[in-house]
């Protein structure tokens, strides 16, 4: 069958006439003429499966016409006939016809049988697809894309998180028609989704969801800057700051605080680490803790980096992070000098993963620097069995370069006669290390 640009316009006038008050269209609402209807939607459906579209053109535009409400099986057909069209056509004219015409489908559906949230939702993903990028279609998906987040709440459909903000950007892009106001009150809104959304995941338990959730995140901060808006520090600490002083319970100060000093490379500023915590009491988060953690540490503060490294390691969702977590703990016990809880806190890490060896090597560094801590300075011999006892942790995690420095260190074997002892024999370290070891020397002096 031959389509041509006018016989397509017909779809578009099919709304001419009152159709009746709309229904949800879930059981099936055949016309008086049934047996026609029935023939109608075997011919489109067998066109459809044969990937015949432009047969199944005629067929469902019959349909629409004579049962709008039949079902919403007739919808969701049209949609994926007139995609398909769409996505096949050349000809920038009629390409743009069937783009329009998919559109309207979407519109007649919600006219027919409601669902609005459900189907403008899925308007919105296909608008965005095939007219985002035509200028003069771009402020028109941009109008549909605030509809839907408008109606939708936090159930905006996943695959309009990260598409809202390409369309703010090309909106930008393409009109210059967004104001900075503008562009950040669509992100904020965009953003408050995405964090309800994953707080959500967490409290179901869906790991992949969370993880999913927040690269889409990370995509979409990473498009604001793209959109000609300069967020950096002074930004935060000129409009925000003060309000987040007058009120550090307002969450939602707190979040855009977190989230432009964070897009904006601001981590380390004090104002970064309140905001932070905030919305960490409110919500723990294993990646707020950790990288709280990591920031204080690197502030000097290793009480209150501990006490968040603690607790990324109960809210760690997987084992590598429950390793990364507690062998930070343990880094931090390392340097306040507590070397029996950091040794403690890498065998949890090693518990956690045990297809990691980092655990191994964290506790020979705490064995060799401990010669000081082990000596006796009776005998060379006893006090060296330090190295031998981190050679063993060496060892175990696969680090050469580590090994032979703690063989360097090994009783020599004229230490060893000394003591009357032999290699190949055990001791045991009586010092805080308490590990028993097989002595081995480093060679003649």
């Amino acid at each position: 069958m031959k389509m041509n640009l006018r016989s397509s316009v017909l779809l578009l006038a099919l709304s001419f006439g009152a159709f009746a008050g709309f229904g949800q269209c879930k059981e099936f609402k055949w016309p008086e003429d049934k047996a026609t209807a029935e023939e109608k939607v075997a011919l489109y459906d067998d066109a459809k499966t044969q990937k015949n579209y432009r047969a199944a053109v005629a067929p469902l535009q019959w349909m629409l016409k004579a049962a709008p409400q039949w079902n919403t099986k007739l919808y969701i057909d049209a949609a994926d006939i007139y995609n398909n069209l769409a996505v096949a056509e050349k000809d920038p004219v009629k390409k743009q016809v069937l783009i329009d015409s998919l559109m309207l489908l979407y519109d007649l559906r919600v006219t027919n049988c409601g669902d609005e949230v459900n189907v403008l939702n899925r308007k919105a993903t296909s608008s965005a697809i095939f007219n985002a990028q035509n200028k003069a279609k771009t402020a028109e998906v941009l109008a549909l894309y605030d509809k839907v987040y408008e109606i939708s709440g936090n159930n905006v459909a996943d695959n309009n998180l990260l598409s809202y903000m390409k369309v703010i950007q090309l909106n930008v892009a393409l009109l210059k028609n967004l104001s900075e106001e503008q562009i950040l009150q669509r992100y904020d809104r965009l953003s408050a989704v995405i964090d309800a959304k994953i707080k959500k995941a967490q409290e179901a338990n869906k790991q992949a969801d969370v993880d999913r959730l927040k690269s889409v995140k990370s995509g979409v901060d990473d498009i604001l800057p793209k959109c000609g808006v300069t967020i950096d520090c002074d930004f935060v600490k000129k409009n925000l700051a003060p309000k987040f002083k007058q009120n550090p319970a307002d969450l939602t100060v707190a979040k855009k605080i977190f989230t432009y000093m964070t897009t904006g490379g601001c981590i380390e500023d004090p104002l970064w680490l309140e905001a932070a915590e905030a919305i960490h009491k409110e919500s723990p988060d294993y990646g707020l803790a950790i990288n709280m953690a990591r920031v204080y540490a690197k502030k000097g503060d290793l009480n209150k980096a501990e006490i968040f490294a603690n607790e990324a390691a109960v809210l760690a969702p997987s084992a590598e992070n429950k390793e990364a977590s507690n062998i930070l703990v343990g880094d931090l016990l390392a340097q306040k000098g507590s070397k029996v809880a950091a040794r403690e806190a890498y065998r949890k890490a090693l518990a956690a993963n045990s297809a990691s060896k980092e655990g191994y090597e964290k506790i020979g560094d705490l064995y060799l620097g401990s010669f000081k801590d082990c000596q006796k300075s009776q005998s060379l011999a006893e006090d060296r069995l330090v190295y031998i006892a981190a050679y063993d942790m060496y060892a175990r995690s696969g680090n050469q370069q580590k090994m032979n420095l703690a063989r360097a260190q090994f009783p020599s074997v004229t230490e060893l006669f000394e003591l009357n002892w032999k290699e190949g024999e055990s001791k045991s370290i009586s010092c805080w290390v308490g590990e028993t070891v097989v002595l081995k020397t480093r060679g003649k002096d």
